[in-house]
Parts: structure tokens; sequence; C-alpha cells
């Protein structure tokens, strides 16, 4: 019996060689580009979920600078992992980091494993992860499938359905692993690492011209093989499910001083944040409850209290405004809290929303 080629891997030829040469002439200038080193691709792959390159770039240089292998993260105090990540969000991601540098030392001899199946055993590895790890440093034919991918090949086959669902998503990673291993076979004297460059040309296509809204269908390389251009669909793909609504939530939180130290306190394991630091805050039901309530009853005593700022920050599928307020001090302790330096209070790692109470805080006068 004859196997005939599906339409999509009839034009697979064309579209692999349009971004192998569009990648190698366009391809931004990375620092986590100018190397293979898996290590350094991991670290890179997982700072880059949900969070924007040019947000990342800087995060990484100072981890690599920190923590240049997969020993030095093994070895590393919490503190540090968590400082060093500090704004990213996602902290379990950097926890899970470390569980697999361990794992890697103890089960591995310190080298990070080359085998695809190995790689997706790590802790905090899933598919994705692993492919990139697999294909962009060891140039092995894994696919690809995050959000700028999975637009190209919802625009380029007119695929319809939202890629982040079954069984859409299994189609889409079907077409991701029939490029890649269709770039294996292009592999040339001037293209050595094809799948390498491949599965990161298609990131990039959909970083730079394929994006979200008002893609540059103009300088695309894909003009000729793509189907919603032709068809009119462009702005219509990837045709995404709408996300619920945020839900609002409200907090007061309060800068407390004494001798030149500020209460602050470290939050419990397994919480959202867990064992960042943040200043004491309470949730309330209500955006205009009174301040001063909620100081009592978060702090134990009866505080003055004084409105700083107020700022919104979203979390999953929740939208937070935080009230901050200074409040005199306590004549004793406050349980689960502790006094920190100025100096500390830069040391310690907090969340974003707290961070950014943090540099409130330094600039008030003692």
């Amino acid at each position: 019996m004859v196997c005939v080629p599906k339409p999509h891997q009839q034009k697979s030829p064309a579209i692999v060689a349009g971004l192998l040469e569009w990648y190698s002439k366009n391809a931004r200038d990375l620092p986590w580009r100018r190397t293979r080193d898996p290590y350094a691709v991991w670290v890179s792959e997982i700072m880059l979920q949900q969070t924007q390159v040019k947000t990342v770039i800087p995060y990484w240089e100072r981890w690599m600078h920190s923590l240049p292998d997969v020993r030095s993260l093994a070895a590393a105090d919490l503190e540090l992992l968590h400082k060093l990540w500090e704004g990213l969000g996602y902290y379990t991601r950097v926890r899970n980091m470390q569980r697999a540098a361990l794992e890697i030392v103890q089960n591995h001899g310190g080298v990070f494993p080359r085998d695809f199946e190995q790689i997706l055993a790590l802790p905090g590895i899933g598919p994705y992860t692993a492919g990139a790890i697999a294909s962009i440093a060891f140039n092995q034919p894994r696919p690809i499938l995050d959000g700028n991918v999975a637009r190209v090949i919802a625009r380029v086959f007119a695929m319809p359905g939202d890629p982040r669902m079954k069984p859409h998503r299994e189609k889409f990673w079907r077409i991701a692993g029939d490029l890649v291993q269709c770039a294996e076979q292009y592999a040339t004297a001037s293209h050595p690492t094809a799948c390498s460059a491949l599965n990161q040309a298609l990131m990039e296509l959909g970083a730079l011209v394929c994006s979200p809204r008002n893609p540059s269908c103009s300088v695309c390389p894909l003009t000729r093989q793509c189907q919603a251009l032709q068809t009119g669909l462009v702005e219509s793909l990837p045709t995404l499910v709408k996300r619920p609504k945020a839900t609002p939530r409200w907090f007061h939180a309060f800068i407390v001083r004494r001798g030149g130290k500020f209460l602050v306190r470290q939050r419990p394991a397994e919480t959202v944040n867990a064992l960042l630091w943040e200043f004491p805050n309470i949730e309330t039901t209500a955006a205009d409850a009174d301040p001063a309530e909620q100081a009592a009853i978060l702090l134990g005593y009866p505080a003055l209290v004084e409105f700083k700022t107020s700022f919104t920050h979203s979390i999953t599928r929740y939208k937070i405004q935080v009230r901050v307020h200074t409040a005199t001090a306590p004549r004793g302790e406050v349980e689960g809290c502790q006094w920190v330096s100025r100096s500390r209070l830069s040391e310690l790692p907090f969340s974003s929303a707290h961070r950014r109470i943090a540099d409130l805080a330094q600039t008030l006068k003692p």
C-alpha cells in the first residue's frame, strides 16, 4: 500500500526551508542562544514561561553568573534562589528546578541527560520544556508547542479549535512533530542544526511577525504557504476560548516601623508564594473596608494608620487591589512576624507586590 502524505506534510519542506532561511537572517541575538549548554537552555525556557523576553534577559544573566551549572543550583540556598527569581512569579518553578538539579547530580553524575524521556521525568519539566531542551541543546527532532508556535501552525494550516484544549492540542502537537522531523531530513551543511533552528524559528516568527494582533504578514516568509492569509482568516485564528473574567480581591497591607526596623513575616510552605517574605496584610470583603479596623484584627492592637498608596496586580484568575498604609508600632511583638533592618529588607525575597511595598518603605524617613 502506498502512503499518501497529508496536506500539511506535503507543505512541510517548503515551510521548513522558508523558516530556516528567515531565522538565519532575523533571529534576535539573545544571550541563551549563544550556547548549546542544556542547563542554560533549561533556565531560559523556565524563565520565559508567561514572561516577556526583555524582562527575562537580566534575570537569566544574573542567574547564570550566580549559579552557572547544575551542581551550583543543587547546592544553592533557598533564599538565594527566591531572590534571583524575585519578580518572575510562579515560585514553585524555581523550587522544582532545584529538585531537578538534585536528581541530575544524584542520578546522572551532574551531567544534564540527553535522553528525552529522562529529561521529561525531571521535576517541573513537561513535554514543551523537554522538547525545547532536547531540540535546542541536542538538535533532536522533538516538537515544541507554546503560544507562539500554536499561533503560527493555526494560521499556516488554517487549523480551527483552541490549541490549549483536547483534542485540538493533540493535532497541533502532531503537526509540530511533522515539521521538526522534516527539518531533521532537511539538515545540510548550511543548516547542520536544523531541528534546533526550526523550533526556535517557529517561536521567533510567532513573537516577531505572526503576532496575536496586527501580524506583519507582508514580511512573513510563509505567505505562500499560509492558508489563513489566503482565506482571510488571519485575525480569527487561533480560535481561543475566552478565559473567565478575573475575580476582584482586596487587601490592606501595613508598613510598621520601630527603631529603624520593619515588621515582616514569611509565608508558610505549601501556599501561594510559599516561603517568600511580605509585609503584614489582610484580605477584606470590600474595597472600602476600614483600614484601622483591619489593622487591629491583623496586628492585635489598636494602631494609628495613614494611607500611602494603592496598586492593582493580577495573579492567575484574580485581580488584586492592595492599599498600603503605615501603622504605629506595637509595644510588644506581633505573632508570626519579625523585625528586620533596612539593609535586610533589600536582601530578602519578596513577591512582586510586596517588593513594591518594600521599595516604598525604604523611601520613608526614620
